[in-house]
């Protein structure tokens, strides 16, 4: 009996840290191939609009991108 739960429980431990380690490891993969916008990209989305943006206008669309996470 004592010995079932003793494998339940190193089991479900075991577990954890796996799924810990493989979705941090796809997370990692996630964010190489799509990483998060930045200001640059910003930029080259306005411009592709037809509208060359200042510094400020760029940074006022980062600060409404961040404040929406």
């Amino acid at each position: 009996m004592f010995q079932n739960i003793l494998y339940l429980v190193i089991g479900l431990v075991v577990g954890v840290i796996l799924g810990f380690l493989i979705s941090r490891l796809v997370m990692k993969k996630y964010l190489t191939k799509n990483p998060p916008i930045n200001e640059k990209m910003i930029e080259v989305m306005m411009s592709s609009m037809g509208r060359k943006p200042s510094q400020k206008q760029v940074r006022q669309v980062m600060n409404q991108m961040n404040r929406m996470k």
